[in-house]
């Protein structure tokens, strides 16, 4: 298993794809997957049944996981695009931004 650059709460842009250009937030990361549901994007119609929650059924309009691969965090100093790194600093393994050498 590896370690994953991007966490829930970042924001990010999608680098490909059919939703190419789109910024959002990560709300959810399968880490056994290597996906991410980002906040807005890659929008999927689904069909679900009747239930006490949703008494009417019908089509829902919901986020689907986009690859990791697809996606570069969004540096919060600059708002551009950034790699992420891993370094030790104060005794604390941190990520921080390859751009603007800032821990994220």
């Amino acid at each position: 298993m590896s370690k994953l650059k991007i966490k829930t709460g970042d924001t990010v842009r999608i680098m490909a794809g059919d939703h190419k250009g789109t910024e959002g937030k990560v709300m959810k990361v399968f880490v056994d997957k290597n996906k991410a549901i980002i906040e807005g994007a890659n929008m999927v119609s689904k069909h679900e049944k009747p239930s006490a929650k949703n008494p009417q059924g019908g089509i829902v309009q919901k986020e689907a996981p986009i690859h990791i691969s697809n996606l570069a965090l969004i540096d919060a100093k600059s708002g551009d695009v950034t790699r992420v790194g891993f370094d030790i600093r104060d005794g604390k393994k941190v990520r921080f931004s390859k751009k603007s050498n800032e821990v994220i």
